[in-house]
């Protein structure tokens, strides 16, 4: 399994268990992904570091003085 951060303007748009996909974006030399429709994104990513999965849970949301993060957890 793996965890991948991503962050969250708003709260109560996800809970805790639900299945959402990704989509992958794609800068000259890494990988960002945004959770449907257009939640939360993550950080950017190395191809090295590049997501194989396009579909997780979410098993953690929290809330920091920079705002909601949510961690989601693939099948890799």
């Amino acid at each position: 399994m793996r965890q991948m951060e991503f962050k969250m303007e708003r709260t109560g748009l996800l809970k805790v268990g639900e299945v959402r996909k990704v989509t992958e974006g794609k800068l000259p030399n890494s990988y960002y992904y945004t959770m449907e429709h257009a939640i939360a994104m993550s950080a950017n990513y190395t191809t090295l570091e590049r997501l194989k999965s396009r579909e997780g849970t979410v098993v953690d949301i929290k809330e920091t003085a920079s705002g909601y993060y949510v961690t989601m957890e693939f099948d890799e």
